[in-house]
């Protein structure tokens, strides 16, 4: 009997390192819908797993071309204005456990373990990227896309009902005009290179935006509108993307609700995770007890070129 007792663990290991080769595939493979940084911050995971840190410049060209004869020699010349930053990669963890008495009945009926444990493991770890992605980290020095200090931030015009500045007190055309007016200061600042393609709301002007009618005869909902007329679908035929996310009730200046209009794409915006989440081999951390470690890591969201970026505070 003492060597049947003696043995549990050893078999109890084996059987869960088996288990974990089955839901370990299911679990890479499952999508979060409400995990949103995905598809709104491009993700480069191209640099070495190990890396300490990853270096980048943000630059901008200035000049501007004129008439020229043939006899001149003062031939006007771009010139680069590069800055050098550098993103710290840093590593999180998070793992499941068994302990033997699980084991023990699940080998017992000859039951597979579900995968709910290692799906909670890989939920959790893709909840803490998309809050570094949106809102950064203090704790390391990060800032998200929503936080830069680097994007121009400004206040929402205060000409709503009462002298406000939210879109829920202002009109159809004020609320249209405030969010062409983002699209166009980003068109303005890279001398007309490029526009927004998206825009992120907090969720409760999303809301009220998608709920209220532009008159009281109109079934066209506020929203609807924008995303027909806006400036950027106008000039490009594209469509607009506008989204809901958390973290913007309180990110503008003095804790009042903010707007983000960018450009998604890798030259403006990016998010480096050398290492994606992964699952380490399972082992024994006590006489009883097994653990199946989860590793990732990450550096902070890198804006590139801040002109693309614009902040609306107070909406």
């Amino acid at each position: 009997m003492n060597i049947h007792v003696q043995d549990a663990p050893q078999r109890a290991l084996g059987f869960l390192i088996t288990q974990a080769s089955l839901i370990e595939p299911q679990v890479y493979a499952t999508k979060y819908q409400d995990i949103q940084y995905p598809s709104l911050i491009p993700v480069d995971t191209s640099a070495p797993e190990w890396i300490q840190s990853v270096t980048y410049f943000s630059g901008d060209a200035v000049g501007a071309a004129s008439w020229f004869s043939g006899k001149a020699q003062d031939v006007p010349n771009v010139e680069l204005l590069r800055e050098k930053f550098e993103t710290t990669v840093s590593m999180a963890a998070i793992g499941y456990r068994y302990d033997l008495e699980e084991l023990g009945k699940a080998m017992l009926l000859g039951m597979n373990l579900n995968a709910d444990k290692a799906n909670a493991a890989r939920r959790v770890s893709e909840e803490f990227i998309e809050q570094v992605a949106f809102l950064g980290d203090t704790s390391k020095g990060l800032t998200g896309l929503v936080n830069n200090g680097s994007v121009t931030a400004t206040a929402a015009p205060a000409d709503g009902s009462g002298s406000a500045t939210t879109f829920a007190s202002k009109t159809p055309d004020q609320v249209l005009r405030d969010i062409n007016g983002q699209l166009t200061g980003i068109f303005t600042g890279s001398l007309g290179a490029e526009m927004a393609d998206t825009l992120l709301l907090p969720y409760s002007v999303l809301l009220d935006l998608s709920t209220r009618r532009i008159d009281a005869t109109n079934q066209t909902t506020i929203l609807e509108w924008v995303e027909r007329n806006n400036i950027y679908t106008r000039t490009t035929g594209g469509r607009l993307d506008i989204r809901g996310i958390w973290g913007l009730d309180t990110a503008g200046s003095g804790g009042t609700k903010r707007m983000v209009a960018y450009r998604r794409d890798p030259s403006v915006v990016k998010m480096h995770i050398p290492m994606p989440f992964r699952f380490l081999p399972v082992w024994q951390v006590g006489p009883i007890l097994f653990e199946v470690p989860g590793l990732f890591r990450l550096g902070g969201v890198d804006i590139r070129r801040p002109k693309s970026v614009r902040y609306l505070d107070g909406i």
